[in-house]
């Protein structure tokens, strides 16, 4: 007779045995339909968890509790396969590191549906399922605000929306699939870099696969493709990406780093009131001086992403270690003609300008004018020293071919732009209301 802890011992290891079959046999099933999916999917380990919650993942290891992963593979194959890409997806689109400051509850919820929309657009046998008549609703409740579904995109319309708790647990049903409580339970502060980096480098690998085997013309995979992409973006603080049209200049400023306390005590020692050296009365600094700011006030363009966008930009420049005492800065509006110029000399007029700002134009979009325009004040000498150009648009429109003597920067918002026709002269910077919002 086998003794008792040791029979249990066996049934442990033959549960595990089979859990890490059905988990292998989904990875290969998907293997079959997401090539470019090759990197990913070989990319986890697989660990029992029999005190854990349903499967979760760390970004290293899928953990599942035994009975769970039974019970999903008898109710459906297809199941075990979604849930598989559903932790996949998670770690693709950076969800473990990026809730920041936000509501844990609400962006579970949001990084759920992001991925879950991305598993409904698939129209293969392996993942398919048929959408609920309630997921549609939300789909087409969130689809109303954004064009692309990412979790930050998600969680801000959520939050606009004001659920009610009954509505919010009705949502959280329908999306849940898998535990996050591994997420944010490092103690080593390493391991969310580590996981980053290596979720990072897999991102860009498959883009590169999916857009050269022509997944990128594949329906299915398009969402997947552009929410990649969106990923793939370098991320901006907007304060830093700012002080890169700064110029150097002495400006009346006590400079503290290039005073020599040695020789001021040593002088008021040796002479009582009179110091060797006195603190330097002009310091040299990087600021913005001169400055083009052009708003795109077509028709295509909301208009509270662009007095979004002024606020914040003017939240940037106000503070005072960002712009000189005198500055230069142009505020243009254009559609497919100029319709305006704001020349803003100062904080007072830079305040007086945001408090009775208007949008005027709403036609069609051509950028040339605003560049044809700029560039007369250059020849008028309108500028000491133009840094930089930039330009808040949804990139609908007609670029200029040339490249001017100045950068130029497109700044476009998160799900809300075209940026196909971008020219390679210039910066393009995609950005979410989480970049600009000011601290």
């Amino acid at each position: 007779m086998i003794d008792p802890v040791k029979q249990r011992q066996l049934d442990e290891l033959a549960e595990v045995e089979i859990c890490h079959d059905i988990l292998t046999n989904a990875r290969n099933e998907l293997y079959i339909n997401f090539r470019y999916l090759d990197v990913a999917l070989s990319s986890f380990g697989f660990a029992a968890d029999r005190a854990g919650r349903g499967v979760g993942t760390d970004g290293f290891v899928i953990y599942y509790r035994p009975e769970h992963l039974f019970s999903i593979y008898k109710r459906s194959r297809t199941l075990v396969n979604r849930a598989f890409l559903h932790m996949l997806f998670h770690c693709l689109f950076c969800h473990m590191n990026s809730r920041g400051r936000r509501a844990r509850e609400y962006w579970d919820l949001s990084c759920d549906i992001a991925v879950e929309s991305i598993l409904d657009g698939f129209y293969v046998k392996s993942v398919y399922r048929h959408q609920p008549a309630f997921r549609r609703e939300v789909y087409g409740q969130l689809g109303e605000k954004l064009k692309v579904f990412t979790a930050e995109g998600i969680y801000k319309t959520l939050q606009d929306m004001n659920l009610t708790a009954d509505r919010y647990q009705r949502m959280a049903a329908e999306f849940y699939v898998d535990s996050h409580d591994r997420w944010e339970q490092d103690e080593d502060p390493g391991i969310p870099v580590e996981r980053q980096n290596k979720w990072q480098d897999i991102r860009e690998k498959m883009q590169t696969e999916m857009e050269s085997f022509g997944e990128k013309d594949d329906k299915s995979s398009k969402n997947l493709l552009e929410q990649v992409k969106a990923e793939n973006r370098e991320r901006y603080d907007y304060r830093k990406f700012l002080r890169r049209f700064a110029v150097l200049r002495e400006e009346p400023e006590i400079d503290p780093d290039s005073f020599d306390y040695v020789f001021y005590t040593y002088g008021m020692s040796l002479y009582k009131n009179m110091p060797l050296i006195e603190p330097m009365e002009t310091k040299e600094v990087f600021k913005i001086e001169d400055f083009v700011i052009v708003i795109d006030t077509s028709m295509s363009v909301s208009g509270d992403l662009v007095r979004t966008f002024l606020q914040e930009t003017y939240g940037v420049l106000r503070e005072s270690e960002s712009y000189f005492r005198k500055i230069n800065i142009h505020i243009i509006q254009c559609d497919e003609e100029i319709r305006s110029d704001v020349t803003v000399t100062s904080r007072e007029e830079m305040e007086e300008y945001m408090e009775h700002f208007t949008m005027s134009g709403f036609g069609g979009t051509d950028f040339r004018p605003a560049f044809e325009y700029v560039n007369g004040l250059l020849n008028k000498g309108a500028f000491k020293k133009l840094r930089g150009l930039l330009y808040f648009t949804d990139g609908k429109g007609i670029y200029p071919v040339k490249m001017p003597a100045y950068d130029t920067v497109f700044v476009f918002m998160e799900g809300q732009y075209e940026d196909i026709s971008v020219p390679g002269w210039a910066m393009k910077v995609v950005l979410t209301e989480e970049d600009l919002e000011v601290r």
